[in-house]
């Protein structure tokens, strides 16, 4: 049940984020929980290994590089579901910041 919670307050971020950022389009709040539902698979299973590849220039950037994989992520969803667009890697980036501030405050709302 708070997996599901915490899904639906993740569109409900892609929206809110969506509405101020220029540069990022979402269709509907169903194109936003599809986001939400692909970011989160892309974050639980491709992260970890784009991490560990580039170990070394994280820890080189102090972990600056985490951006840079958080928006490459970010750009593939944007390929790989139709009705949420980003249009460019800074957006992207942009994007990223700001979801993982929401999310980490809707998040902490919603307690174990």
């Amino acid at each position: 049940m708070n997996f599901i919670l915490k899904m639906f307050l993740t569109a409900a971020a892609v929206l809110l984020i969506a509405n101020f950022l220029s540069g990022v389009h979402v269709e509907s709040y169903s194109v936003a929980i599809i986001v939400a539902l692909v970011l989160g698979f892309l974050f639980a299973f491709l992260k970890p290994i784009l991490v560990i590849l580039t170990l070394p220039i994280t820890i080189v950037t102090l972990g600056f590089f985490l951006l840079v994989i958080n928006t490459i992520i970010i750009l593939l969803v944007d390929k790989l579901v139709s009705g949420f667009g980003v249009d460019g890697f800074w957006t992207a980036m942009i994007f990223s910041i700001l979801l993982s501030f929401v999310q980490s405050i809707l998040h902490s709302l919603v307690k174990e």
